[in-house]
């Protein structure tokens, strides 16, 4: 009896070492067919409000991905490190901060762009087509706190793309 257990004691331990190995799977470095791949998109410039103070100035560029999502990329010059600034898309012309359309979350001040990731995702597969009869505009504020306004750009119907395709 003893001999059995034994047996199947070592039988249970050579299955188990066996089932252990696993074999090591590649990465998958390409993307599918179209995959990664942005070509339409509309620019436009975003001014600083204040030159002589901050001078935050750059663009925004709305990209559209094969899903007909809006990607939307900020980039802009003179931050300061360390600092987070809020960035939105409000309805109406420049001055007149009705109703924030979206909210772009943070610019960091380390880099000049959006703070979670290199873009922000407007799933809305309408925004996009939209885009150059909105009435709208981007605002970029000091901080989180006191709503100090520094840099900001027409959109669509408020101002002309300074680059599209």
């Amino acid at each position: 009896m003893k001999t059995y257990i034994k047996q199947i004691s070592i039988l249970f331990f050579l299955l188990i070492i066996t089932s252990c190995e696993s074999d090591k799977l590649e990465a998958i470095t390409t993307a599918a067919d179209g995959g990664g791949t942005l070509t339409s998109y509309i620019a436009y410039t975003i001014n600083a409000t204040d030159p002589s103070g901050t001078n935050v100035y750059g663009r925004v560029v709305f990209w559209k991905n094969s899903l007909e999502q809006t990607l939307v990329q900020i980039s802009v010059y003179n931050t300061e490190t360390a600092e987070i600034y809020p960035a939105l898309i409000l309805e109406g012309a420049i001055g007149s901060e009705i109703t924030t359309l979206e909210d772009l979350g943070t610019v960091s001040g380390d880099t000049g762009e959006l703070s979670d990731s290199k873009f922000y995702v407007i799933s809305d597969t309408t925004f996009y087509d939209s885009i150059l009869t909105l009435d709208a505009h981007i605002s970029i504020y000091l901080n989180t706190i006191d709503g100090t306004l520094i840099a900001e750009g027409g959109l669509g119907s408020n101002a002309e793309p300074v680059e599209q395709n």
